[in-house]
């Protein structure tokens, strides 16, 4: 088998189970040497356990691989930068961050609380800020020396965060944040050799099963969005082989793979000066708009108003 990655160091954020776990032993299986860090947190962001990410250090151990644990949280700035140092103490660089961490707080915006916005904000968002924050510090510095550089930063979207989702008003604007931080870091750190990319991935994990039909859900439908579906494209826009490929959000659900092309200017009118007489040309605007995608990527014709006109 090729090995896409042989010699590269990697960090991947909440690699103890689901999509993260299998970052790592894919990046692993690769050549890479694998920070496996994870809180071992419950779904709802409570709590501390190293037992999952222990478990992911020891396959790959065991597969004859390279890799150490890391407990920090990554809301914290502070350990999400003694992450990053522990790559570079521990195997002497950081090639590859895999921002993956993520915890879930649903509710509907008239229930939420404070505490569940801001947590799931500090998890996702800062998250993914606090680690590639870090290894761009570093990356910069190695060009500025005038040393050759391989940084890669691959963040963790969502169909919720790019398309919306009722219940999700937190996760969802986190996602869709991560997604403009993938456009804009890759378009500050490109001239230092790194890329920036983001997944929006749909796979079965205790986070979605709930979601998607929990005991209920058949085998045949969970293989079908199998975690190491996602893992798939990771390790190669970790690789030297995606070097020209920045700035993108791929839509990951199983073998399928799309790119989501993002916020585009539709139709434009020219506004009256009185507001009283605004309703036609937004009438107007409105007709010849693409309807905001639902949850599958595509045009959605039940967004539950009654009418596109004014």
């Amino acid at each position: 088998m090729t090995r896409l990655l042989e010699g590269k160091v990697a960090l991947v954020t909440g690699a103890g189970r689901g999509i993260g776990r299998e970052h790592a032993l894919m990046l692993a299986e690769h050549g890479a040497k694998v920070v496996v860090n994870d809180l071992g947190g419950d779904e709802f962001g409570g709590g501390a356990d190293v037992t999952p990410a222990a478990e992911v250090v020891g396959a790959i151990t065991s597969a004859g691989g390279e890799a150490v644990v890391n407990g920090g949280s990554v809301a914290s700035f502070d350990d999400a930068g003694a992450m990053v140092q522990q790559a570079i103490d521990t195997f002497g660089d950081i090639n590859i961050v895999v921002n993956n961490a993520g915890i879930l707080r649903d509710r509907m915006v008239f229930s939420m609380t404070e505490d569940d916005w801001d947590t799931v904000v500090a998890v996702h968002l800062k998250g993914t800020f606090g680690p590639s924050h870090h290894a761009a510090v570093y990356w910069r510095n190695k060009a500025k020396s005038g040393e050759e550089t391989y940084g890669r930063i691959i963040n963790t979207s969502s169909p919720s965060g790019i398309y919306g989702n009722v219940g999700q008003t937190n996760y969802g604007a986190a996602k869709a944040g991560i997604a403009a931080f993938t456009v804009i870091a890759a378009q500050e750190l490109v001239r230092y050799g790194v890329t920036v990319n983001c997944l929006a991935p749909t796979a079965w994990s205790r986070l979605t099963a709930p979601l998607m039909g929990g005991d209920e859900a058949s085998e045949e439908f969970k293989d079908s969005i199998d975690p190491r579906w996602i893992a798939v494209v990771t390790a190669w826009l970790a690789s030297p082989e995606a070097a020209n490929v920045t700035g993108r959000v791929f839509d990951v659900r199983g073998k399928k793979l799309g790119i989501s092309e993002g916020w585009h200017l539709g139709p434009v009118e020219v506004q009256p000066d009185n507001p009283a007489e605004l309703g036609p040309v937004v009438s107007k605007l409105m007709a010849a708009a693409r309807l905001n995608a639902d949850m599958s990527g595509r045009d959605h014709e039940g967004l539950g108003f009654p009418s596109q006109s004014i």
